[in-house]
């Protein structure tokens, strides 16, 4: 039944493509860990509010289910999210929340269960509605933790894969288990550094991960340091004030260090390459996670 269903998304998708509409090609980044707490969503709301101050189109997809707290870090109230427009309960315009100029918050839902849809007319509806998105410059999703299922769909579509961990003992061994399962999907993959002391311990956590990963995994896996952040007492008040720390304290040591993973981010855009609407924006992810349904 699945496997029908999927058949028939596959050919309402190709049908779709037809269209001649050109867009931006959109970048997709799914930024994941090993475990829950170590900062993945506050990381990735910084990011995607940096990267929009640069003046890129962005959206940023919440696909941290049950744990989903986008809402939080924005301090944005969300009512519905893109089950429900798969459902026909809502647009998708009903759905986006504009967080600041050029920065879209995208309240989704996991890859197993937006895929569980059966209405051939809603998904059309959905896809044709989705091309709003279609000037995204980049998508930042936000998976949950671990590695599940639904989570391996996300890192299968994205771009850039991204694994966020701190310098615990615990932390390092479940960004290690998943950077062990993320390999055999690709052989690219980030890390970014968080809560650290300072650059020297940033470095030194990651080779010691980068040398296990090399002895056990091999296969010619391509694990860099993307960048770090560093321990900082502004980051704690932020979160307890509902705001970003990026917005709030534009001068801090982990403002500058967001900044920095924003511009390797923003060097690796294709510019001015255009696509059918079926590959950018919202439409296009869905497109690729049904490529890997």
């Amino acid at each position: 039944m699945m496997d029908h269903q999927a058949k028939k998304l596959e050919e309402l998708v190709a049908s779709n493509e037809k269209t001649p509409k050109k867009s931006k090609k959109t970048r997709f980044v799914a930024i994941t860990s090993g475990k829950g707490g170590v900062g993945k969503s506050t990381i990735s709301s910084n990011l995607a509010y940096t990267l929009a101050q640069k003046g890129l189109n962005v959206g940023i997809f919440d696909a941290d289910i049950g744990l989903a707290n986008l809402d939080v870090m924005f301090n944005v109230k969300i009512k519905k999210n893109i089950l429900h427009v798969l459902k026909g309960e809502a647009t998708v315009k009903d759905i986006l929340i504009p967080i600041t100029r050029n920065l879209i918050l995208i309240p989704g839902e996991s890859g197993d269960e937006i895929l569980k849809y059966s209405d051939m007319a809603l998904f059309e509806r959905f896809m044709q509605e989705a091309q709003v998105l279609d000037k995204l410059d980049i998508m930042i999703i936000d998976t949950g933790a671990g590695i599940g299922e639904h989570i391996q769909m996300f890192l299968n579509a994205a771009d850039d894969v991204v694994v966020v961990t701190v310098p615990d003992p615990a932390a390092i061994t479940d960004a290690y288990a998943t950077i062990k399962t993320i390999a055999t999907l690709r052989d690219d993959i980030g890390m970014i550094m968080n809560q650290v002391k300072n650059e020297r311990e940033a470095v030194a956590v990651f080779e010691k991960i980068k040398k296990v990963a090399d002895a056990n995994i091999g296969g010619g896996l391509d694990l860099k340091l993307l960048g770090k952040i560093n321990s900082d007492v502004k980051v704690a008040n932020s979160i307890k004030q509902r705001a970003l720390f990026s917005a709030l304290y534009p001068s801090s040591i982990a403002t500058k260090d967001i900044e920095q993973i924003a511009a390797k981010i923003a060097a690796k855009l294709e510019r001015n390459v255009l696509v059918t609407s079926n590959e950018s924006g919202l439409s296009g992810l869905f497109r690729r996670l049904m490529e890997h349904f």
